[in-house]
């Protein structure tokens, strides 16, 4: 009795009420419950409160895979297992599917392979940590997208530094089997260069290559190409990972991956569309990280006589703690245009309010497999989804098909899904899907009864929206709180007669300044380095090419000059290749490159214009008309510089550079390649081209 009259004053104390005069047990019952109950209301609203903090802050950045501890790169494997390292090198997020896909085939085809997918940044924290590890391995494939002008991805650079500048080291990887499988684009100059390099490397420094070198396509269908390099790998396998080399590897079917979906009440919870102007606390910002900026100028470059348009717009970048150099690029995250997202939302057949979120494990925290790639933030509305973080407007690769077929309902369209995503309907799906530039929603359209729920089309049918890259067109001499972007509206019909907008031309077009409004337009960014600069010594002559929009980067380099020359510096000759259409239609920035030239930031201005004379005229034939001070420039150390259209401007001038070089030289065309080669490889023929 005496505890009973106890517990009772400490439950009056908690209450701060008195229970009055003796208490039953029923009624001490009832009052310990009521507390226990309390206690548990409050504990679930203070995680309710956490979980929605944590959302919150989460939803910041651009998600990217975790990077992996160094200890786990150094997976152990138990006896009899092989361990199988996979590589890639991604600038969209192809190659890493690729490297997953492969990683879950090879899983589930031999039992004794031990599997790790790993982004190539993230395998050594410091440059001379690939040697030790690489030396480690014993069975790796490396995806390599090449990118650019011939270059690594961004992801991959560090690595592909290391390796190939380090020449000295010998035969060193004779424990190492290996197969690359590259990804490129056959209309540019330098198809795929990366995994070409990489390959020839591995080889020379001992490594035993297992099967050639993939040459993925991506003007063709890179899927294909894909598929036939595996097919040639799985032999070579067979042999390595099967106790008995008689037996027939286990069956593949890939999964279509698909992510858990989770609905949400907006009514409980919390949720924030916006990206922060910080990147996790601090000032450290990139392609994973970007910042939210307004739009604070925009306007049109073109005259009303054209029947085109081009876009200036400066980013204000004040007080972000984001910093550029001139020649830099900037990563712009635009989103898609309003009546693509509700075209979108239709064809799923859901509300564009839906609030909901993404997860790649299962109710019981178990993983739902490797292939899945990193989720984009959530909770979120199904409108910000399909505007931020789904490609909606480029064909659809073969897988999506697939996945698109295993949602139709009508048999008679999953047969036909089926079939565009087979070997057999190669042809077809070159010929009706990418020579027609069917979007991905144009794909879904035709086939109405397909609808994939949420899990599925982000997983497996849209891929992830990526940024647009723009070479800066200011300099931060001249604007240090301004990133300045010339972009050209992409805007015209398609070979179905469906009217293409550009997503990111798009949205800058009908971007709303701050000039203009409060209300104005944002976007998240990054800046992407570039070795596209000018020289150290200022001296030192540089010719410029750059029709149209590829005069941007020039324009910073002139801003440059102009502030160095106003601080003192001596300057070398400047001469500068421009070209357009129509003096009266698109001569961009004309009154800024008179300026340039009265200020002396440029020694002369040349200007082909294509659509005035009675033939088209190109900044290739006006280099040959200067050939001869072309020559003398180049030759007193100048620097050449190139910006615009790698498919057909940029080899144009390329070749006309080796005629003026084999005619002012008077030497042969072997000798005058040579020569270009050098200027190459001594970094003063650069060029920035896409």
């Amino acid at each position: 009795m005496s505890s009973n009259s106890e517990l009772v004053r400490k439950l009056e104390s908690a209450l701060g009420v008195s229970l009055g005069g003796p208490v039953t047990d029923t009624a001490l019952v009832i009052a310990t419950t009521s507390i226990a109950l309390i206690i548990g209301v409050l504990v679930v609203l203070w995680r309710r409160s956490s979980d929605r903090k944590s959302r919150e802050v989460k939803q910041l950045a651009v998600p990217k895979a975790v990077p992996l501890q160094e200890e786990e790169d150094e997976f152990e494997v138990a006896s009899g297992k092989t361990r199988v390292t996979i590589f890639y090198g991604t600038q969209t997020g192809t190659a890493e599917g690729f490297a997953k896909a492969l990683a879950e085939e090879i899983k589930a085809r031999y039992e004794k392979a031990v599997v790790k997918v790993i982004d190539l940044d993230d395998y050594a924290p410091e440059d001379d940590k690939y040697g030790e590890k690489l030396k480690k391995e014993t069975m790796a494939f490396f995806m390599l997208a090449t990118y650019g002008d011939g270059e690594p991805t961004d992801n991959a650079a560090r690595f592909y530094k290391w390796f190939t500048e380090g020449t000295d080291r010998g035969v060193w990887l004779e424990q190492l089997r290996y197969g690359v499988f590259g990804l490129g684009n056959r209309q540019y100059e330098h198809f795929n260069k990366i995994g070409k390099e990489v390959d020839e490397l591995l080889n020379e420094q001992g490594a035993k290559r297992l099967v050639t070198v993939g040459l993925g396509d991506d003007d063709q269908c890179i899927e294909d190409d894909f598929s036939a390099w595996r097919e040639a790998l799985w032999p070579e396998l067979d042999q390595l990972l099967q106790d008995d080399a008689n037996n027939v590897s286990t069956p593949y079917t890939a999964v279509i991956p698909e992510y858990r979906v989770v609905i949400h009440d907006p009514s409980v919870t919390s949720y924030d569309d916006h990206y922060s102007n910080m990147a996790n606390g601090n000032a450290s910002f990139d392609i994973h990280h970007p910042c939210r900026v307004n739009v604070a100028v925009q306007k049109e470059l073109h005259k009303p006589a054209s029947d085109r348009s081009c876009i200036h717009l400066e980013f204000d970048i004040h007080a972000t703690g984001i910093t550029y150099e001139t020649g830099d690029h900037v990563g712009v995250y635009a989103d898609n245009w309003d009546d693509t997202v509700e075209e979108a939302a239709k064809l799923l057949g859901q509300p564009l309010d839906l609030l909901f979120s993404i997860h790649t494990d299962n109710n019981d925290g178990t993983s739902l497999g490797s292939s899945l790639p990193p989720p984009f933030p959530g909770p979120c509305t199904l409108k910000t989804a399909l505007a931020r973080y789904a490609d909606l407007l480029n064909p659809p690769k073969k897988a999506a098909l697939i996945a698109l077929a295993a949602h139709a309902v009508e048999p008679s369209e999953a047969e036909r899904l089926k079939f565009l995503s087979s070997p057999q309907g190669k042809d077809e799906y070159s010929k009706w899907v990418v020579g027609s530039q069917r979007s991905l929603l144009e794909v879904m359209a035709e086939f109405p009864s397909a609808k994939p729920p949420l899990g599925v089309f982000f997983a497996a049918v849209a891929p992830r929206l990526q940024p647009r890259y723009y070479s800066i067109s200011s300099s931060p001499r001249f604007a240090p709180h301004r990133v300045h972007v010339t972009c050209a509206l992409v805007y015209g019909p398609t070979p179905t007669g469906r009217i293409h907008k550009g997503v990111s031309s798009f949205w800058m077009k009908n971007a709303v300044p701050l000039e203009k409004s409060q209300n104005c337009s944002w976007a998240p960014i990054f800046i992407r380095q570039s070795n596209f600069k000018l020289p150290a010594d200022h001296s030192v002559p540089i010719v410029m090419v750059g029709p149209g929009t590829g005069l941007a980067p020039f324009r910073g380099f002139l801003q440059e000059r102009l502030a160095l020359k106003e601080e003192g510096a001596q300057l070398g000759p400047a001469l500068l290749f421009f070209g357009c259409r129509n003096r009266q239609m698109d001569f961009i920035y004309e009154d800024e490159l008179n300026n340039f030239l009265q200020q002396g930031a440029l020694s002369e201005l040349i200007v082909a214009f294509s659509r005035e004379g009675p033939s088209k005229e190109y900044v290739q034939h006006k280099m040959m008309e200067k050939a001869a001070y072309m020559r003398n420039l180049i030759s007193q150390g100048g620097y050449f510089y190139v910006c615009g259209d790698a498919k057909g401007m940029a080899r144009d001038v390329h070749r006309t550079l080796h005629t003026i070089v084999q005619q002012e030289e008077k030497v042969d065309s072997s000798k005058a390649e040579s020569i270009v080669k050098k200027l190459q490889m001594d970094g003063r023929y650069l060029r920035d081209v896409w």
